[in-house]
């Protein structure tokens, strides 16, 4: 008998697929400092990462991927950072709308809008209005996202409804909330995935993952690949989800 055993491959057709992967995308600035790179090359090459990880998603019978592209806080970083990541997103809405065809894939963003560029936005806009029509993987970009912001914008128009008397304030539930959120068309992430060994959710979809699995890697965002996709998946295939039963 061999004294250690041999892992067994993983075959993506024995999977439990999670239909909503979540994934925040941690470590591009420091994956290239380690390198003796600077920062903004741990951001492009973190953008090859997006590509891939949709490709995965579309092999493995993922429903859809919601990615946090860049959260409200990301505006404290430095100018030439800020102008770099605008540039490297509107570069990546041009560049990959045709893509998103070719692969049948349908884009969404989520965020607020006040406070990014004007020529981001229409790229955003025209992206989306490309893709409406495809019916395989949905990608949903967070883009100037925070998750507070999002349930504070739910609570203001669930208020302004009761204000002018659409809605019974004792109506009110967890179905209304819901349905005022950005993702209100999207289901519930199943699978929450995180890079770069960090232990933060970072004001990322706080309602939606109330019932999430969480998986957390040390490799950075832009070492992610293929393979780091489908060990995730295997680790959700594994586990037993009660949502507070037995």
């Amino acid at each position: 008998m061999p004294l250690f055993r041999r892992k067994k491959k993983i075959a993506p057709s024995d999977l439990l697929t999670p239909n909503h992967v979540a994934i925040i995308m941690d470590g591009n600035g420091r994956w290239a400092q380690k390198r003796g790179m600077p920062r903004i090359e741990g951001h492009r090459q973190g953008a090859k990462s997006v590509r891939r990880a949709c490709e995965s998603c579309v092999e493995f019978g993922v429903k859809h991927l919601t990615l946090y592209c860049f959260s409200n806080e990301n505006w404290k970083r430095p100018k030439e950072e800020l102008e770099f990541l605008m540039g490297l997103l509107k570069q990546f809405l041009v560049s990959e709308s045709k893509t998103l065809i070719e692969k049948n894939i349908r884009l969404s963003i989520i965020g607020r809008r006040d406070g990014l560029p004007e020529d981001v936005l229409q790229e955003m806009d025209i992206a989306v209005h490309k893709s409406k029509e495809m019916t395989g993987l949905h990608l949903c970009l967070a883009i100037n996202y925070g998750s507070r912001q999002e349930i504070t914008d739910a609570v203001r128009q669930i208020a302004n409804l009761a204000k002018s008397g659409l809605i019974d304030p004792d109506q009110i539930n967890e179905e209304t909330i819901s349905q005022h959120l950005y993702t209100s068309a999207i289901p519930d992430p199943d699978l929450l995935i995180r890079t770069s060994g960090e232990f933060r959710i970072s004001n990322y979809l706080l309602w939606q993952i109330s019932y999430s699995e969480i998986w957390i890697t040390n490799r950075a965002w832009p070492e992610f690949g293929r393979e780091d996709m489908l060990e995730a998946i295997a680790d959700y295939s594994r586990r037993h989800r009660r949502f507070g039963g037995l």
